[in-house]
């Protein structure tokens, strides 16, 4: 388990995390996110114990991390996917980690097992692929068997047969009752993966809730409906009013926001205007985030502004 209570960072005039409490139970995917510049990466070097809190207090199990005697059976970490030493092979790299820990050698070869670098188990580490190198930082991660894993943007450079092994990774191993942590700005991946969520905006709690409890309260506010018609003149002059806006997608297809589906079954139904498709879009992980963070996002591009060739 991790638990923070009022948590603050300070560099010099900078804010970088600013009161922040929340837990991540043990059994469940917690998704961590935030716009860049939020304060995701020291947050996290702040549960590790890589950066000393302000004020507050990040505890791992109940301790803070500096004060278990073999961290790495406790809490298993990647922050960086090229933080081996480019000369070693994966084994060896491993294996120094392990010795600091008591961790036996045969432990090593059962993570590079786990993580798929069985057969490259004695290349260097430099050669290795973004893919494989992330592999291997999982593997790093999982080196003590901890009860509390945490991984910054870990689906980084892996192909779509390694992000699917990676969410059967995570959830398997809070099927096995650990505290899985992670960071990803892959919002759909993010959404197959987590069942809870963490969301900060400029150093602040902006939600803990539920993944699904997320995206019903966005999808429930935008109330967006999907209209298919062979005359969608007809149904947009038969529904325009104050509050209501209506996006033409396709020819055929209306996507209308501001009106329910059924007043808008029930109101072409009396007009006799036959509908194709009536179906209450559901918002993604991605537009709920963008909502709850609009005003916390520190870099905005630029509109309007074209492209010189």
């Amino acid at each position: 388990m991790i638990e923070v209570t009022n948590l603050k960072k300070r560099y010099g005039d900078t804010l970088a995390v600013d009161d922040l409490t929340f837990t991540v139970r043990p059994g469940v995917v917690t998704g961590f996110l935030g716009p860049n510049g939020s304060g995701k990466s020291t947050t996290m070097r702040l549960i590790l114990g890589l950066d000393a809190p302000t004020e507050g207090v990040a505890l791992v199990n109940g301790r803070p991390v500096l004060e278990h005697t073999a961290p790495l059976r406790e809490i298993g970490a990647l922050l960086e996917a090229k933080a081996a030493h480019p000369g070693r092979s994966a084994f060896n790299h491993l294996a120094a980690l392990a010795a600091t820990n008591g961790i036996p050698r045969r432990r090593v070869r059962e993570v590079l097992e786990l993580v798929g670098l069985s057969e490259v188990a004695h290349r260097r580490a430099g050669g290795f692929s973004l893919g494989m190198a992330q592999r291997l930082g999982i593997a790093a991660a999982l080196l003590g068997d901890p009860a509390t894993v945490v991984l910054d943007e870990p689906v980084n450079g892996l192909d779509p047969e390694g992000i699917v092994w990676i969410r059967r990774l995570l959830k398997g191993l809070a099927a096995e009752g650990r505290t899985v942590f992670l960071s990803s700005h892959l919002m759909g991946e993010l959404a197959e993966t987590a069942e809870q969520v963490v969301v900060i905006g400029q150093g602040r709690l902006i939600a803990d809730e539920p993944v699904g409890e997320l995206i019903r309260s966005v999808s429930e506010r935008r109330m967006r409906v999907l209209v298919r018609t062979p005359d969608p003149v007809r149904l947009c002059n038969l529904i325009q009013r104050a509050g209501v806006t209506i996006t033409r997608r396709h020819d055929d297809l209306l996507e209308i926001e501001g009106v329910p589906a059924e007043r808008i079954g029930d109101e072409a139904a009396a007009c006799g205007l036959p509908l194709h498709e009536l179906t209450t879009a559901r918002a993604s992980l991605e537009e709920a985030f963008m909502e709850l963070t609009g005003l916390s996002v520190e870099f905005r591009a630029p509109t309007g502004v074209g492209i010189a060739s």
